[in-house]
């Protein structure tokens, strides 16, 4: 049972790797709409979508006997609330290695969505649907969470219903290693906002944001950027952090109970009733860590989440981007991001998802930032030099950035440019 801060604590000394054993995590959502009538897909059609997946390896993740996601090997198919599908990825050496996972699951999902006559959208933002439009699913903490996130934030239903992005995965050496990489990681949002922006269509219309996804997590409830994140941060005041921020639910004997009213610090006081007052266990920590929907936090290693989702051909580009900064020139980097401003970095975090690359932070626009840490990025991958059966590096996978930096133009405009044509729907679908 957790009742201490100390256990708190251990709980991510136990995240600490050798570098030797550096890991990557990639996490990635797509939605999914019908090709006869361009609605969200339901859960009878995900039924229909998981079974088949069964035929590639995949074994059923069930709730109540409701097949709620897949599991093959070290990786997961999970439900999102709208019905969006999210892979989380196994934990994995190198970006080629990660590049070919996403693959290998585009091949098997291509495969079974043609059949069921399925499209696959790769955006932040639905474009197309409006919330009242979105099936949901029998998964029983997206029904609690449905009727308490709203509370918290304004925008917290189209977070949950509309929104999709790509999450990174990175491992620390030490508490001091965590520290820079979580002070890097949490400057460099408004960068990464802009750089990776690709949710500018809203109900089939131009919403006049780059990425509207960041706007919607800006007004959700639990999520943010908060100003403790740019201190010296260390295990203890993350561990104050969790303790002391409200718990979203719990899960109690296959039951999902509200939180609200309560801390974790009151979970591990034995002070709520509503379950009989018992200790939280580890999976109850790790449900908590999970539910706090920060751009950045910490599990038992550091979750990066202020990237929209965006398609196949640049989907290695932003774990790429962050394994060079992370893992292969974190000094530099840290010199570089220690000097700056944090009101003046969440000023460029509001300010990024309607500015994209106009929007300034430290005297300069995020287009001179994105090319700055993109050679950063490309001399710390150069530095690992991990090199594919081609010979090539991981630096190949910066390409798609070399390109949005030297055009000026993310996945955002060209979003628009192509739908603004004749606002034909197929556009937006994955290719």
């Amino acid at each position: 049972m957790i009742t201490t801060k100390e256990q708190i604590i251990e709980y991510f000394e136990s995240g600490i790797k050798d570098p030797k054993n550096f890991k990557i995590g990639i996490e990635h959502e797509k939605f999914l709409f019908n090709k006869k009538d361009n609605k969200r897909i339901d859960y009878a059609k995900i039924k229909q979508m998981f079974s088949a997946l069964l035929e590639f390896g995949w074994n059923p993740i069930l709730e109540k006997d409701n097949i709620v996601g897949l599991k093959k090997g070290g990786k997961n198919i999970t439900l999102e609330p709208g019905n969006q599908i999210e892979l989380s990825g196994d934990k994995l050496t190198h970006i080629h290695e990660a590049c070919a996972e996403s693959q290998d699951y585009l091949f098997e999902l291509k495969q079974v969505t043609k059949k069921l006559d399925i499209k696959i959208v790769s955006a932040g933002f639905d474009p197309i649907s409006k919330l009242g439009e979105i099936p949901n699913n029998p998964k029983q903490r997206y029904k609690l969470m449905t009727r308490d996130m709203p509370l918290g934030g304004e925008l917290s239903l189209d977070m949950m219903y509309r929104t999709c992005g790509t999450q990174l995965n990175i491992d620390y050496n030490s508490e001091q290693d965590f520290a820079k990489k979580f002070k890097i990681v949490n400057s460099i949002v408004p960068i990464s906002i802009a750089l990776f922006a690709n949710s500018s269509i809203v109900e089939k219309k131009n919403s006049k944001y780059l990425s509207y996804r960041s706007k919607v997590w800006q007004n959700t409830s639990r999520g943010g950027l908060p100003k403790l994140f740019f201190e010296e941060m260390n295990f203890e005041k993350y561990a104050d952090f969790i303790m002391n921020y409200p718990i979203l639910f719990i899960n109690n004997k296959d039951d999902y109970i509200s939180g609200q009213k309560y801390n974790f610090k009151n979970f591990m006081n034995g002070q709520i009733e509503e379950i009989k007052n018992r200790l939280p266990s580890e999976s109850d920590l790790t449900t908590h860590l999970s539910t706090i929907f920060t751009e950045n936090r910490l599990k038992k290693y550091i979750e990066l989440r202020s990237m929209d989702t965006c398609g196949w051909d640049c989907l290695c580009a932003g774990p790429a981007f962050n394994v060079g900064i992370l893992y292969g020139n974190l000094e530099e980097v840290y010199e570089l991001i220690s000097k700056w401003d944090k009101n003046k970095i969440i000023n460029a975090y509001l300010e990024a998802p309607q500015k994209g690359f106009n929007t300034h932070l430290m005297g300069k626009d995020l287009l001179y930032w994105a090319s700055t840490l993109l050679n950063l990025s490309r001399k710390g991958l150069e530095k690992r030099d991990i090199l594919n059966k081609y010979n090539k590096n991981e630096t190949l996978f910066l390409n798609h950035l070399q390109k949005v930096i030297d055009n000026k133009t993310t996945n955002a405009d060209h979003m628009v440019n192509k739908f603004s044509k004749n606002e034909d729907l197929n556009e937006l679908y994955d290719k």
